[in-house]
């Protein structure tokens, strides 16, 4: 690799603008001029960001090379010159990772050339690159973005799919899986669901402008695609609001069937409680340790005593059969 490339180049491919495309030497990419074909450069700046060279070498404006290697993101799109930027973001599919932790992707595309960066790795952008090594990829720099967009929509209507299903799964097994159980359930939903929102509706924004001011760089029909794309994911965003208001829903429910069973326990408390104070003060009355007590020297006073308590239980026991308290 040459030394003023960075060791972060991921890859640089040459599209033949025929759905192929061929690796680029290190040492080559300098010499690349717009005849050559179209050249997509993808670069890694996690650690160390390559700015002087984006900047120096290949020639980008210092706002693009910053907007490129930032830190932290959010989805946006802007038109500048005769190029595009773009910021967007995709579900987390890595092994390991939670799917709510978004990756983004940010790219410059000019008429004759891609610049991509990225700080973790992104399984739309590899499937990008397979399609293209397959002979079957974009064959222009618009239709490398719409291609990438709806990569990035498919997979967040894959998460938004799996986040409705376990929602349908939790209110099928409404009276199998325990109350606690479901809390939780319903709390990882409710988090991840406002974690991929939080960055689907900034995207949705950012395609709306995308398609509504795509410069001279996207044709009629790319265009058109970007709006479709940008329409799927609005639907995806009222999937997710939806989803977001049945685990509220749910979460109320089940909050309400806790509060119930609760006033049910304490209710049958409060009954048994009912029932034991007369007892409890007659046992206190005859306990009393002084003279006089009824009963004291009878050999049937403990008998007298017991049915008494007897007698006073099923009394009380009547009388909230009455009120229909029971």
């Amino acid at each position: 690799m040459a030394s003023n490339t960075p060791d972060k180049l991921l890859h640089a491919l040459l599209l033949d603008r025929s759905g192929g495309a061929t690796a680029v030497a290190a040492d080559d990419i300098e010499k690349w001029r717009p005849e050559d074909g179209l050249l997509w450069l993808h670069v890694d700046v996690a650690e160390h960001p390559p700015r002087e060279w984006l900047q120096h070498v290949i020639g980008l404006e210092s706002f693009i090379v910053e907007a490129l290697t930032a830190d932290e993101t959010r989805p946006r799109s802007l038109t500048q010159g005769n190029g595009l930027l773009a910021v967007l973001r995709g579900v987390n599919m890595n092994p390991g990772d939670d799917p709510e932790d978004m990756v983004s992707i940010r790219i410059w595309i000019e008429q004759d050339r891609i610049v991509s960066t990225r700080r973790r790795k992104l399984l739309s952008v590899q499937d990008l690159k397979t399609l293209l090594e397959q002979g079957a990829g974009p064959t222009t720099s618009g239709e490398f973005l719409t291609t990438l967009i709806g990569r990035l929509a498919d997979r967040i209507g894959g998460f938004v799919d799996s986040i409705e299903d376990r929602l349908s799964a939790i209110e099928e097994t409404e009276d199998e899986e325990p109350a606690q159980a479901r809390r939780r359930s319903l709390a990882a939903l409710r988090r991840q669901t406002a974690s991929v929102r939080r960055f689907v509706a900034p995207q949705r924004d950012a395609l709306d402008r995308l398609y509504r001011n795509p410069g001279t760089l996207l044709s009629d029909a790319e265009t058109n695609s970007l709006r479709e794309e940008a329409d799927r994911v609005t639907r995806y965003l009222e999937d997710l609001d939806l989803a977001r208001e049945r685990a509220v829903v749910l979460q109320e429910e089940l909050m309400n069937e806790l509060a119930q069973l609760q006033n049910t326990r304490m209710y049958v408390l409060s009954v048994v409680a009912a029932i034991f104070l007369p007892l409890t003060f007659v046992t206190g009355l005859l306990g009393m340790n002084v003279g006089g007590l009824p009963g004291v020297d009878s050999p049937m006073g403990f008998l007298i005593a017991m049915v008494v308590m007897v007698a006073t239980s099923a009394a009380m026991l009547a009388y909230f059969r009455y009120r229909k308290w029971l």
